[in-house]
């Protein structure tokens, strides 16, 4: 009988051994492992002594599961350490959106849609789409590529064209055109993109308009890129399902520019913010039908939003606050939480599961417990029962120099300035291999610089 059970422990032992040995692979580029390999790496130690003590499977582990995944969103950004990207002389990086666990694909002011490897920080720049017909306007200096998104199979991304007013999208993986909205869409840049499904996409733009694209799936289907006699790729021109126009308020007609936009699976409904303060809700279906309009609580530089499916809660980035919004609670039940960095405003929101990410104009990433009302603080890995010492300080992480162009705008109404705080403009999280991506560029609209930086 002792026998039978040293021979098991040996067998559990050496299943244990395997699936670490399967997971170091796997983080040593190894590339994807077979079927079966792929569950050996998925077991461990935690899990396999949760499972004794539980059953195996089931509702036990998938609770167990959760609380592992509540505990890293809230232990995760004390651990993060920062490795900066080099970008070259690219200005500001302004969007940018995971493809795979080392390539991360960014939009900058200068109109530059890029690929940047964070592993070798090698940059690859994706040719832009082009509207049809002579005469159409080019992108400006002053505006630049605002979004990047992925449907949720992540076989496409939309993003912009050479042009900021048009709405291309691209194949992925290979990143071939696969089809362009131009003329019949957007009269002003394009500032914000939601997708609502695989095949249905919305724009806003500051002509103060939200359109409705969706992808043709004979267009769809084309598993390859064609190309003219001139070696060009040639894509699909498409128009805009539905345009609907921000509501008027009493407020400047210029500043209905529709900022940010965010979709909601669980409710199917569209929520937008526009720069005269405002939050419209929009029903989601063939086309999109306004439900209601809200005045922010803070007006001034309403310029990201993001959207809690599992508690139904908007977050808009303003100033110098974030507020939040559940449209079925007119009261505002959750208050809204002061970012105070330097006046710089929020520059970039994101939520996973309670804890929402802040990235400011300050050049820092602050962290908020939705739930408790809080920021996470500094030393959270202190145990719980222990005796209650100093108040904490407020978890922050800064971000480093970056790079910036030291030409006579800066030396002549600047001075003697060194370097600025970069604004962070985007983010994004890579949660299986608990990566954090993060861009941005110096805050004032006139000075050329960039900062990347991978926390890991």
């Amino acid at each position: 009988m002792d026998q039978q059970q040293t021979g098991s422990r040996k067998r559990k032992a050496l299943a244990l051994q395997e699936g670490a040995s399967s997971s170091a692979a796997a983080a040593d580029g190894g590339g994807p492992l077979p079927k079966q390999k792929r569950r050996a790496a998925r077991s461990s130690l935690v899990h396999y002594l949760k499972d004794r003590e539980v059953g195996a499977g089931g509702a036990g582990r998938a609770v167990f599961e959760g609380q592992l995944r509540a505990y890293a969103v809230q232990k995760l950004p004390e651990l993060l350490r920062e490795r900066e990207l080099a970008l070259g002389t690219l200005n500001k990086v302004f969007a940018s959106q995971w493809l795979n666990a080392r390539q991360v694909v960014c939009g900058t002011k200068c109109n530059t849609l890029c690929v940047v490897d964070v592993q070798s920080s090698q940059v690859t720049r994706i040719p832009l789409m082009r509207d049809r017909g002579p005469g159409l306007a080019r992108a400006q200096p002053s505006c630049g590529i605002h979004a990047i998104e992925l449907n949720p199979s992540k076989t496409l991304l939309a993003t912009g064209g050479e042009n900021p007013n048009s709405l291309a999208v691209y194949r992925l993986p290979t990143l071939d055109p696969m089809c362009l909205g131009d003329r019949h869409g957007h009269k002003d840049w394009i500032f914000a993109i939601a997708w609502m499904s695989d095949t249905v996409v919305v724009s806003g733009s500051r002509d103060g308009t939200v359109a409705l694209w969706r992808m043709d799936p004979d267009v769809i289907s084309g598993s390859v890129a064609w190309h003219n006699d001139a070696g060009f790729p040639v894509y699909a021109h498409i128009r805009p399902k539905d345009v609907e126009s921000i509501p008027r308020a009493n407020t400047n007609p210029s500043s209905r520019k529709v900022r940010a936009l965010a979709f909601s699976g669980k409710n199917q409904e569209l929520g937008a913010v526009s720069l005269d303060g405002y939050f419209h809700l929009w029903k989601a279906r063939s086309t999109l039908s306004r439900l209601l309009s809200i005045r922010l609580p803070y007006c001034r530089e309403n310029v990201c939003l993001t959207y809690c499916d599992e508690l139904s809660l908007y977050a808009v980035g303003s100033q110098s606050h974030v507020s939040f919004l559940d449209p079925r609670q007119r009261q505002h039940n959750i208050r809204p939480l002061c970012s105070r960095e330097g006046g710089t405003g929020v520059r970039s929101l994101s939520f996973y599961e309670h804890i929402i990410t802040v990235g400011t104009g300050h050049g820092s990433l602050l962290f908020y417990d939705v739930r408790a009302q809080k920021f996470l603080q500094e030393g959270f890995s202190a145990s719980l029962d222990s005796s209650p010492g100093p108040a904490r300080r407020k978890l922050k992480l800064t971000c480093g120099r970056g790079w910036l162009n030291h030409d006579n705008l800066l030396v002549n109404y600047f001075g003697d300035v060194e370097e600025f705080p970069n604004a962070l403009y985007t983010h994004c999280y890579n949660w299986p291999e608990m990566k954090l991506f993060v861009g941005g560029g110096p805050l004032p609209s006139g000075l050329h610089g960039n900062y990347a930086g991978l926390w890991s």
